[in-house]
């Protein structure tokens, strides 16, 4: 009978791969593990004490000592029943004592590793990582909850590493130390030209010197906390955390008109007039909101720094009280987008760039899938963006070709005649109410919508150049997105009855990077054929025909 496979001591440092030997998570998951649950649920717990211990209520308390002590048990048993390892071809994780839980991820399916550290693991020196594969469902991918820091950056080295081709006849005969036959494979499962297109764009790679060091592309600048109240994401969060205080107040049976002063307060605004008392709580909740999106965002970007690191991957690091690390394969790399939020844009005159990678559509939610960095000034994403792409001369921004007067209509149309229905309904109301500021309202919609359409036109453009696809679009989110031409892996070409009304079409890009496609919107038929020939000749050959 074989003998089962040594497992690591606590301390997560103890089997190596090369022994392919499982591993248990370090002991002091035991403290982390608890006290996450604890925190979770103290809002109730505290209830629970403080009307348990009021009303002379034991019972209540004893329900809160129970919880403590159910958390505490069920990490233990976390503790005891999960167990990793990482062989040649596979990454695998058991857990569970009752459910059971058995992942496993392939090696070469691996996109990204993403190193995360809240606050209570930071104190025990310990940290999350989580591995992604880019799919969905059983192999999505893993996380491993949590290994020592130490162990956390050699996991993130070794899973994002390649192998080294072998030299002789089956290597490229570029010099570029790739493999032909690992290019195809990683073709197959649909990712496209993979490692000799990354090669030749300069990916680090077995023929290249590197820095020990790594190299730093981009660092915080603090005044890019201008665009923190302009983005919706701090604004949307703000609003959640608000709600959530609110419901604890109402939970604790606390009443804020109980605060000192606050009867002060209240009579001074119910004698002021009706238009100062809404101005004075419109200042207020903006004040609330900017401040806090601006702590959000310092405790969301404090520290970042994008760096190239040694090993070929384009690293994110950043985080106040949570760090996190965000690494891709430079060989994953398929192009880079820049998105300008109208506020941001109009009000800032900024940007954020972004890396379009295989696998990591939607990986860092927090802050945008794909985020390279913060919103900054429009040029430094521009600059940011062609940085991370190797590129010697800029990719997202320059000159783009503009398309037909025909789009320019759709966007007249498609904006002014939804502005109109509720246009329509306010002056149905003004007429059975017999006032006037409905009319205004619904002519101030139909107005604006116009703008908008001009904007949302001014903003379609596309290039193609030598190594890159170029399309821009969008007005309320404006987005320009640079997709290698060796990244295309097919086309899609919709036209709907309005499009082919007005002769323009929709031609996407189809790639494994990303959202999957990129859109050239309400493109002549003519540059579209036009473009699909020029990107990919052999496959557009026989339609032409």
């Amino acid at each position: 009978m074989t003998e089962p496979a040594p497992v690591a001591p606590a301390d997560g440092t103890g089997t190596t791969p090369d022994e392919v030997g499982w591993r248990r998570l370090p002991g002091r998951m035991l403290l982390v593990g608890p006290a996450t649950a604890l925190l979770r649920l103290a809002p109730a717990l505290v209830v629970l004490v403080l009307f348990g211990a009021g009303s002379g209520n034991s019972t209540q308390v004893w329900i809160a000592g129970a919880a403590v002590v159910v958390a505490v048990a069920v990490g233990v048993v976390r503790w005891r029943t999960t167990r990793y390892r990482i062989t040649d071809e596979r990454v695998e994780l058991h857990s569970g004592l009752l459910n059971r839980q058995r992942r496993s991820v392939p090696r070469d399916r691996i996109r990204t590793v993403d190193l995360t550290a809240p606050l209570l693991h930071r104190l025990v020196g310990l940290s999350v990582v989580k591995v992604g594969s880019g799919q969905s469902g059983s192999d999505a991918g893993l996380d491993l909850d949590a290994v020592t820091t130490d162990e956390a950056e050699r996991l993130r080295r070794e899973l994002l590493a390649r192998p080294a081709p072998a030299r002789g006849p089956a290597a490229v005969a570029d010099g570029t130390g790739t493999d032909r036959a690992r290019v195809e494979g990683d073709g197959a499962d649909g990712n496209g030209a993979d490692g000799d297109s990354a090669a030749r764009d300069g990916t680090v790679g077995p023929a290249d010197p590197v820095d020990p060091a790594g190299e730093e592309l981009d660092r915080i600048e603090w005044s890019s906390l201008r665009f923190a109240p302009l983005t919706v994401s701090s604004l949307a969060a703000i609003g959640a955390l608000a709600g959530a205080g609110w419901n604890v107040l109402n939970e604790t049976g606390l009443d804020p008109r109980s605060l000192p002063g606050a009867d002060a307060v209240a009579g001074e605004l119910s004698a002021a007039p009706v238009w100062a008392a809404v101005l004075v709580a419109v200042g207020l909740l903006l004040l609330v909101m900017v401040a806090g999106s601006i702590v959000l965002f310092v405790e969301r970007w404090w520290d970042y720094r994008l760096s190239r690191e040694p090993d070929g991957t384009l690293r994110v690091r950043r985080g106040l009280l949570t760090k996190r690390s965000l690494s891709v394969s430079e060989q994953r790399l398929r192009g880079v987008t820049v998105s300008e939020p109208l506020l941001v844009r109009a009000l800032g005159g900024g940007a954020q760039a972004g890396a379009l990678t295989v696998g990591l559509a939607g990986e860092d939610k927090d802050s945008g899938g794909g985020a390279l960095g913060p919103p900054v000034r429009r040029a430094h994403a521009h600059a940011v963006a062609a940085t991370a792409a190797r590129a010697t001369g800029p990719v997202t921004d320059g000159p783009l070709r503009a398309h037909p007067a025909r789009a320019r209509t759709r966007r007249l149309v498609r904006a002014v005649v939804p502005a109109l229905v509720p246009a329509a309904l306010l002056g149905v109301f003004a007429w059975f109410d017999g006032t006037v500021w409905p009319v205004v309202v619904g002519g101030v919609l139909v107005l604006l919508a116009v703008p908008l359409a001009l904007d949302r036109y001014r903003a379609l453009g596309h290039r193609l150049d030598e190594r890159y696809l170029v399309a821009r679009h969008g007005s309320l989110l404006r987005t320009t997105t640079a997709l290698r031409r060796d990244g295309v892996i097919g086309w899609r070409v919709r036209q709907s009855l309005f499009q082919r009304r007005a002769g323009v079409l929709t031609l996407e890009a189809t790639t494994a990077a990303g959202g999957g496609a990129v859109q050239v919107l309400d493109l002549d038929p003519a540059d579209a054929v036009a473009l699909m020939a020029a990107v990919t000749p052999d496959a557009v050959a026989p339609f032409r025909a």
